[in-house]
């Protein structure tokens, strides 16, 4: 295990959570396993406000695995919205598959039986055994690396995701079982919320140390991208996809083509990987469905 020069006191860090901490519906104790597995695919690069309305309505009409397995998955994508990153809706439903077939409907409790899923990464394997079965293991997504950057490493960012990345949060998190699974959701709602990326409020930070404030908050020197999306490939993958989530059927390329008139190449292009995805699929005689309704005699 990577030793750490620094340690995010424990306590301090607990305290402030149990204060603190946003009533979010999928850490309410009575939020099974499937329905964190749920708002962890929905939050991967998806802001909370946006997700919690679709995660609720999910949560009703799919409140199990096999709920799931049995709707297609146009009904999937359909209900998936503008959520974005609509491949993630598809692999939930291979996911919700597999957990109906093979898993008795219920989601394992083990990280390596976890990462055989279909969409199932090393962030989201380790997310749901530790917030769905209070695990002890170490989940690093982006606000994690960001604040264990600052205050054990005194860096302003975290960089590229590294192979140190896992064994040096293993090493901050408490002995106790019980208190390591808190520890990893504070450490994200720290991140989250208080020691953002672009404006961190170091004083509402309850942290007594931190590496990056001691050295005098030196400056980052990673140059930031913005990242635009107006007349981007996924804005004109969105406005194709609208066509046929509001469609009752197949329809004729000529309802595509209109969506998106600004660069005929550019919609091409977008309609091409939407195929390659998956998600839409081209009919005997050349229409376009949302992946599953392409084939009137498939059930």
């Amino acid at each position: 295990m990577t030793a750490v020069a620094n340690r995010v006191d424990a306590d301090s860090l607990l305290d402030w959570y149990r204060a603190t901490a946003r009533d979010l519906p999928w850490r309410r104790a009575d939020v099974t396993a499937w329905q964190i597995l749920m708002s962890e695919i929905m939050l991967q690069q998806t802001p909370v406000v946006r997700v919690e309305p679709i995660w609720r309505e999910w949560v009703a009409r799919w409140p199990v695995p096999s709920a799931m397995a049995a709707s297609s998955q146009a009904e999937v994508l359909r209900a998936w919205g503008k959520l974005g990153y609509p491949r993630r809706a598809l692999r939930l439903h291979e996911c919700a598959k597999v957990l109906a077939e093979v898993h008795g409907d219920e989601v394992p409790t083990d990280v390596e039986v976890l990462l055989g899923l279909p969409g199932i990464g090393a962030y989201t394997a380790r997310a749901v055994a530790c917030f769905a079965y209070g695990q002890r293991v170490p989940v690093v997504d982006t606000n994690v690396r960001r604040v264990v950057a600052r205050a054990v490493h005194g860096r302003a960012e975290a960089g590229n995701p590294s192979a140190r990345d896992l064994p040096e949060t293993e090493a901050l998190l408490p002995r106790r079982i019980d208190h390591a699974a808190m520890f990893s959701a504070a450490l994200m709602e720290l991140g989250a919320t208080v020691c953002t990326a672009r404006t961190p409020d170091c004083a509402r930070c309850p942290l007594p140390a931190c590496a990056w404030v001691a050295a005098g908050r030196p400056v980052s020197e990673v140059v930031r991208k913005t990242q635009k999306y107006e007349g981007t490939d996924r804005q004109a993958r969105g406005r194709l996809l609208d066509v046929l989530r509001d469609a009752t059927g197949p329809v004729e390329r000529i309802r595509l083509d209109l969506a998106w008139t600004r660069d005929p190449g550019q919609r091409d292009r977008a309609l091409d990987s939407l195929l390659v995805d998956g998600l839409i699929e081209q009919t005997a005689d050349g229409l376009f469905a949302l992946a599953g309704e392409g084939d009137p005699t498939r059930a």
